[in-house]
């Protein structure tokens, strides 16, 4: 049975695993559309950032106070948490929200970084701004202080010269450049338009070298943004468990499927086994009553034979050879027709009639019929008061006593005791106890003494208790052979029921 299960459980055990496998891909796959949702939520939010930073723009100028501020207005605990804004060289030039920690590994390299609760994200050209390129004149965008911004109406410093201003326009110097006092800052920038120069280069208040400088520490290169990812692990994780409950749910339904087979499989072979046992029971059947027909039979010659050598005993010219023969044939015959009888006795139906039954008379009339057999060995009985009235079929149950009662005879040494008790196990249950304090039967034959022809007897058939358990078997008892302390042996008939 267990080599036909096989390939069913092993097909159950696939098919378990071809659901958890495609539970694990739905949820990989899930996971995935969680983090694509999450960097398209940042494509929205850096396109606001670039609104920010244009909105805040002035001739290529950002005040960082007004723009720390605006970004501020844009974090928020469950979604955004921290904006930073960085140069050329990585440094953070502007920032809002939580601090942003930059030796993040794999920021710098991907651009990402997936943190336990986070994520932060960086470069973010291709999330709907180019902060990184320049804006529409081709200048550098500079984050600038309050401080580092002068007031309205501020001349350019006394140190920049004719020939600074000419190397910052790239144009010869004309007649109009002989004088060193600096023009006012509207005719500077017409005069940048008419030439081809891109209006307001670098502030006015700025030389050369100090504007490379902002360039290089304020100018706009980068920014790095981070996002709450507790929302995405949350939905996650709940996908996570329902994918676990229906991988759970799919290993309970195989393991009841494969229950449920083996059952299956069980009844089938257990229905075998018993239409084969049927079959085997009416042939065993069939060949005992050939056999007790034979033993039956068999009974008329030996009694022929024990009548012939009774007669040739008794003859007056017999010698005492003769009649000493005669009388061992008598003897023989006797013993063979009582294993005939005990051997037609056990093949015998047992056709249970119950019937209420007084246990104390019948006991009674067990000891009086083996009283000769007591009074033989000084054997005592025992019989303890109070014994039930019980459900028995009359003429089996004296049977069974007659067969314990001489079991216990035979067993038990000369001047021995044997007692009979009935003790309480239910409401409507009682136990009844044959106790001698004879040798006892070993712990390992205890079994199989009500085996047919296994006796401890030099002169027993080996029958009398195998007959015993049929008949208790047929009533719905059990019987058990069990130790007598200190000593002897106990025979125990159990869920014998009462009446009233």
């Amino acid at each position: 049975m267990i080599h036909r299960a096989r390939p069913v459980y092993v097909v159950l055990l696939l098919a378990w695993l071809l659901i958890s496998a495609w539970q694990a891909v739905e949820h990989a796959r899930v996971h995935q559309n969680a983090r694509v949702a999450l960097i398209n939520r940042a494509k929205d939010i850096s396109s606001t950032v670039g609104v920010v930073l244009r909105s805040q723009r002035f001739f290529g100028i950002i005040s960082q106070d007004r723009l720390e501020s605006a970004l501020a207005a844009l974090i928020q605990p469950d979604e955004l948490t921290g904006v930073s804004i960085l140069n050329s060289g990585g440094d953070i030039v502007a920032s809002a929200g939580e601090p942003i920690n930059l030796d993040w590994q794999g920021l710098v390299r991907t651009g990402q970084y997936w943190g336990p609760n986070s994520v932060a994200l960086m470069n973010l050209v291709d999330l709907g701004t180019n902060v990184t390129s320049e804006a529409e004149d081709n200048r550098p965008t500079l984050i600038l202080s309050r401080d580092e911004i002068p007031s309205p109406g501020t001349n350019r410093p006394p140190e920049r010269s004719r020939s600074s201003r000419r190397e910052e326009t790239n144009a010869p110097a004309g007649p109009g450049d002989a004088s060193d006092a600096p023009p006012p800052p509207d005719r500077d920038h017409e005069r940048d338009r008419r030439r081809g120069r891109p209006p307001f280069g670098r502030p006015f208040w700025m030389s050369e070298e100090d504007y490379k400088a902002a360039i290089e520490k304020k100018g706009v290169h980068s920014f790095v943004m981070v996002l709450s990812s507790q929302p995405m692990r949350a939905a996650v994780g709940q996908d996570l468990w329902l994918r676990l409950i229906i991988s759970a749910f799919a290993g309970i339904a195989v393991i009841g499927f494969g229950m449920a087979w083996r059952n299956l499989a069980r009844s089938a072979d257990l229905e075998v086994r018993l239409v084969r046992a049927s079959e085997l029971n009416t042939r065993l059947k069939e060949m005992n009553l050939a056999a007790a027909g034979l033993a039956h039979e068999t009974r008329n010659p030996l009694n022929i034979i024990r009548g012939l050598a009774q007669i040739i005993s008794r003859q007056t010219n017999a010698s005492d050879e003769v009649r000493e023969k005669s009388a061992s044939i008598v003897d023989e015959a006797d013993r063979v027709t009582a294993q005939l009888n005990e051997f037609i006795n056990y093949s015998r139906p047992r056709d249970v009639r119950r019937t209420a039954v007084k246990l104390s008379a019948v006991v009674t009339e067990v000891i009086r019929a083996l009283g000769s057999d007591l009074e033989d060995k000084g054997i005592k009985v025992e019989v303890a008061p109070g014994l039930p009235t019980i459900e028995a079929d009359e003429q089996l149950l004296r049977q069974v006593l007659f067969n314990l009662v001489i079991n216990a005879i035979q067993s038990g040494e000369r001047g021995g005791e044997i007692r009979i008790a009935a003790e309480k196990a239910g409401s409507n249950e009682v136990t009844l106890d044959i106790c001698d304090n004879g040798p006892g039967v070993p712990a390992d034959q205890r079994t199989e003494i009500f085996k047919p022809y296994v006796t401890n007897h030099p002169d027993g058939t080996g029958l009398g208790l195998a007959i015993v358990q049929q008949i208790a078997t047929a009533h719905g008892w059990e019987i058990h052979c069990l130790a007598n302390e200190p000593k002897g042996a106990r025979f125990r008939l159990s869920h014998i029921r009462t009446t009233g």
